[in-house]
């Protein structure tokens, strides 16, 4: 009897990394690089799109509004759903969406066909970056989450650094609605591949049968993760963190820079130093803070930097090129302490609810980047009408975001620690 039950267990305790998970996550990882580039194309198509099609600026405002606010609203469903389904049920299904809205928003020929596109997208893009983080963790094991996640946003930031001058080549060759077809295309084979390859590691049964039942127990697995204290300081920690970054990596970076009297080019190239030093950063802070068996000290020293190198880009007058382009570096570099945010929600949550935990603290930084994105806008208008200009105007206009950073470095001295080899019992 004993050895029959040895055998079933055996059978049935999952086998973790090797080939096999690897094959997993390179497809949920390839799936990422598939929606960023969608979603960087937009930013660089939108005017064609607008020229074809007949749409006005503000409905390309509206467009795009749509897209972040289905995405942001999806988004905390879609790690309580990975949790519930595994990812075998849920990812082909998403890469499949992505396609479909690709298909959509490149054969569009009005206004309402772009916000079903767009609508789309959203939903199949919700469970893309929370997805990759969900098989790491779950192929690779929970002592590895926080690398794998990391490895991730390698991939992410370094996919976002220079995709945006691979569109703008093929745009010199192709027209937009044929890039995207392109893409969509790509696509199709994307999803093909994960309907073969996709699995969980062990069978992943779901507790309700019904719709109903199905969205109540959704419902209540991203409530009960909500409302952990320090998934919550985990989560607006990576909001403030990140949210500067996608304030200045997508929007007003290269406004500071060239305050500093530094031309146009050198400006967008320092700007993608912040890209390329969250990508390096990425691939060392979560292994350093697994080392360590500390998320607390690496948000500390992180945040630290960050606030140290924007107030040198800020306060240090007539910087030149190369003094901006490291500062920006190292700020990217710094700012990859925002991914133990996910190890931090990770560490106190159950392995089951791994996926609720990554979305809440996903979704925060979603929605509070775009908040702090358009935070700077209004105060260079005001600055404008005080007379300030030039790097005083700056200064100025990014008041928000370094009052953000002081209240992250607050966060980082709140916090518990919860990394698992110093926090035995965390979990609820």
């Amino acid at each position: 009897m004993s050895t029959v039950n040895n055998a079933d267990m055996a059978r049935t305790e999952p086998k973790l990394g090797g080939a096999n998970a690897w094959l997993v996550w390179v497809i949920a990882t390839t799936f990422v690089v598939f929606l960023f580039s969608i979603q960087t194309g937009y930013a660089i198509v939108n005017s064609s799109m607008q020229a074809s099609t007949g749409v006005t600026v503000a409905q390309v405002g509206i467009i795009a509004a749509t897209y972040t606010w289905v995405f942001a609203f999806c988004q905390f469903y879609g790690g309580a759903i990975l949790d519930q389904l595994g990812a075998r049920r849920v990812l082909p299904i998403s890469v499949a969406l992505v396609t479909a809205g690709t298909f959509l928003f490149a054969n569009a020929s009005g206004f309402g066909m772009l916000l079903l596109s767009q609508t789309v997208l959203a939903i199949g893009s919700c469970t893309g970056f929370v997805g990759a983080g969900y098989v790491g963790g779950k192929w690779f094991g929970m002592a590895k989450f926080g690398v794998m996640f990391g490895l991730v946003q390698v991939v992410a930031a370094a996919t976002s650094s220079f995709s945006q001058n691979l569109i703008g080549m093929a745009l010199d060759v192709v027209d937009w609605r044929a890039l995207f077809n392109y893409v969509g295309f790509f696509g199709i084979g994307l999803t093909a591949i994960a309907f073969l390859f996709v699995r969980d590691p062990e069978p992943v049964h779901p507790e309700a049968k019904s719709f109903g039942a199905f969205f109540v127990s959704v419902t209540k697995a991203l409530l009960s993760v909500a409302k952990n204290v320090q998934v919550l300081i985990a989560s607006a920690y990576g909001a403030a963190t990140f949210g500067a970054m996608l304030a200045l990596g997508v929007i007003w970076a290269p406004k500071i820079v060239m305050a500093h009297g530094i031309e146009a080019g050198t400006a967008y190239l320092a700007t993608s130093m912040l890209w390329i030093g969250l990508a390096v950063g990425s691939a060392i802070v979560p292994s350093w803070s697994e080392r360590n068996h500390s998320r607390k000290l690496p948000n500390m020293i992180g945040t630290a930097v960050q606030l140290a190198s924007l107030a040198a880009l800020l306060y240090i007058p007539n910087l030149g090129g190369i003094a901006c382009i490291a500062l920006l570096f190292i700020f990217g570099f710094a700012n990859a302490s925002h991914m133990l945010a996910f190890s931090g929600a990770a560490d106190v949550v159950p392995v089951e609810k791994i996926g609720t935990s990554a979305a809440v603290a996903n979704g925060s930084m979603f929605i509070f980047g775009g908040i702090l994105m358009g935070m700077p806008g209004a105060r260079f208008g005001e600055a404008a009408e005080m007379g300030l200009e030039g790097i005083g105007a700056s200064q100025f206009a990014m008041l928000p975001i370094t009052v953000v950073l002081v209240a992250a470095l607050v966060l980082t001295v709140v916090m518990k620690e919860t990394h698992p080899a110093k926090n035995k019992g965390a979990k609820e």
